[in-house]
């Protein structure tokens, strides 16, 4: 998409969100015209520049009448599920992006542009299963993709900062190096997103994507804390056993109760992030060299931030050990 084409109209899913407003930050700044749907009483100045259109990115009807108006050149999605469970992951990571690429196709757009995540390269959970199945779809659509796989969030990796800061000991699951990451920005992934839609490199490729710098542990973040706080921080162990105890409980009384199994389906989650590392998998081991790196923000000045009380704990449903 060149800038003498003359078409710069992007359709940006999942608009609303900490990484969709950076990325419509991202994609503005790229000098395209962006357009997002929104639901009613959104703030409309966290998306300045956007055209804005009400409605629902799940419901069909409205993402067909957004894109006949628009006629995009491109879509580009940040939509997820907020959960995660089955139910929700079917319904946003795979139906609502199944339905937004045949109104895309249907439209003449030239290119889709997808954030998915590194997880599921190694699919253990419904929701992971739910966007390996629109991948293929995309892939199989005449359409130039890009599929995108950040590793970890740097919002994903922030709820212990407060307690941290309070006093309180920093939370690891064994001993604190069954994982590693190389996390990355809103704002950096951002960029990558908007790169995508200009770099030819980058067009019907699947792309793991991190931050820059060598990968990071549990026991290497709460160093960083210790660093910025100057001051020792107190690691308190867990057995990953506990967690397998927590959903077997789960599990059997959600047998009658559907809330509790709801939640043993989030503990599975919570699990999956304390056990496997979001970094590239071959098949044998996750490879931090093979990672790729991109963007200048690091996790160390994100915490500094959060500590001088200038980056608040907006993880949402992103809270990751």
């Amino acid at each position: 998409m060149g800038k003498a084409d003359g078409q710069r109209d992007v359709f940006l899913l999942g608009g609303t969100g900490t990484i969709g407003r950076a990325t419509a930050r991202a994609l503005l700044n790229a000098g395209f015209e962006v357009t997002t749907l929104v639901r009613q009483g959104a703030d409309a100045a966290a998306l300045a520049g956007c055209r804005l259109i009400e409605g629902s990115a799940t419901d069909l009807q409205a993402v067909r009448d957004a894109m006949r108006i628009v006629r995009p050149a491109a879509v580009v999605s940040c939509l997820a599920s907020r959960t995660g469970e089955p139910r929700d992951a079917w319904a946003v990571d795979h139906a609502a992006h199944s339905a937004a690429l045949r109104a895309a196709l249907a439209e003449g757009v030239r290119q889709f542009v997808l954030l998915s995540a590194i997880c599921v390269q190694k699919p253990l959970l419904e929701f992971q299963h739910a966007k390996l199945a629109f991948e293929a779809e995309l892939q199989a659509a005449p359409i130039d993709w890009s599929i995108i796989r950040p590793t970890a969030y740097f919002k994903s990796l922030s709820g212990q900062v407060p307690r941290v800061k309070a006093g309180r000991a920093f939370v690891v699951f064994g001993d604190g190096r069954l994982t590693a990451c190389k996390p990355i920005s809103d704002s950096d992934l951002g960029r990558y997103l908007a790169l995508c839609l200009t770099d030819p490199a980058k067009r019907n490729r699947i792309l793991p994507v991190g931050g820059p710098g060598p990968a990071l542990t549990p026991l290497d973040q709460a160093a960083i804390l210790e660093r910025l706080l100057d001051r020792p921080v107190r690691i308190r162990h867990v057995p990953v056993a506990m967690m397998d105890w927590i959903i077997r409980g789960l599990s059997f009384a959600g047998l009658v109760a559907p809330k509790l199994r709801a939640k043993a389906q989030l503990a599975r989650i919570g699990r999956y992030y304390a056990t496997e590392s979001m970094l590239v998998w071959d098949g044998a081991r996750y490879d931090a060299e093979a990672t790729p790196e991109f963007g200048v923000d690091r996790l160390e000045d994100h915490y500094a931030a959060m500590l001088r009380g200038e980056v608040a704990d907006d993880r949402g449903a992103h809270a990751v050990f």
